[in-house]
């Protein structure tokens, strides 16, 4: 956890608790989740980038704008295009800077500065 500013826009960083969710994890609601195990969790390729979603963020996903990924208009994701990685037992809470202005997790804001840098879907073999 080197990054002392967020890889979008460039906010300070904080450190806080989250779930293991990149998308959701950093709301603290989501810490609830976890110890009442509302929501399983499994490392997927999305854009061919790893990322670990919950159950509901895996499903939400295709609700994206794609421009927001640096997508063409229309070019949808469904969750029929993901790669199952594998699923993540005994999920746990961790420490992750989280930035307050985009409201996500460092592991998110990771994952989308990749997806961003790529401009297209031809990432499918691409690891971290």
């Amino acid at each position: 956890m080197s990054d002392s500013h967020c890889p979008i826009c460039s906010a300070e960083l904080d450190v806080r608790d989250g779930a293991p969710c990149f998308d959701c994890g950093g709301d603290p609601t989501e810490l609830d989740h976890l110890v009442a195990g509302k929501h399983t969790y499994t490392e997927v390729l999305a854009f061919g980038i790893p990322i670990v979603v919950c159950d509901f963020c895996l499903v939400d996903f295709s609700s994206y704008d794609p421009t927001f990924f640096n997508r063409p208009r229309g070019a949808k994701r469904g969750l029929g295009e993901f790669v199952e990685v594998r699923e993540i037992t005994n999920p746990s809470r961790g420490k992750d800077k989280f930035c307050p202005v985009c409201e996500r997790r460092l592991a998110f804001l990771r994952f989308l500065s990749r997806v961003r840098a790529t401009g297209s879907d031809d990432v499918e073999g691409a690891t971290q």
